[in-house]
């Protein structure tokens, strides 16, 4: 949460409470798009479903400021770098075939200065690797890199 500044946090706090009719501290989900889009953020119905399907972990319907407040961080990180983690995504991709293999990963790392044994690359692919096919594709790669 350290990423966003006092002055956002107030920002966004101020709309979502705009939004919380009952202030109960919590808005429905489908407030969500209407607090968003007056921050400015112009998210379509799909991302909605899916930022909601991410925060609303007990799926009550329901966001409370917390869980709103990440959402938000994670917007933000998102905007700021999407661009370049395509690019970075690109360069570890040797192939262009959508995954970085271990060999490419150990490439790129050691052009990078980093001189990692096999056990530590394949312990960053595996890390990386949520479906466990044994490479690391782009949606991976990006919750890789957001969770550093």
């Amino acid at each position: 949460m350290s990423d966003l500044t006092d002055e956002q946090i107030s920002e966004f706090k101020e709309a979502f409470s705009l939004f919380d009719k009952d202030g109960d501290g919590s808005i429905t989900t489908k407030e969500l798009g209407t607090v968003m889009r007056s921050l400015g953020q112009n998210p379509t119905e799909a991302e909605l479903q899916d930022m909601i399907n991410e925060v609303d972990v007990d799926g009550n319907g329901t966001i409370d400021f917390h869980e709103f407040l990440n959402l938000m961080a994670r917007k933000m990180k998102d905007t700021d770098s999407e661009e370049e983690l395509k690019e970075a995504f690109k360069v570890f991709d040797k192939d262009q075939n959508g995954y970085i293999s271990a060999a490419e990963l150990r490439h790129v790392m050691t052009n990078l200065g980093e001189k990692l044994t096999d056990e530590e690359v394949d312990e960053m692919i595996r890390e990386a690797d949520v479906d466990g096919d044994g490479q690391v594709n782009y949606e991976e790669f990006v919750k890789m890199m957001m969770a550093k």
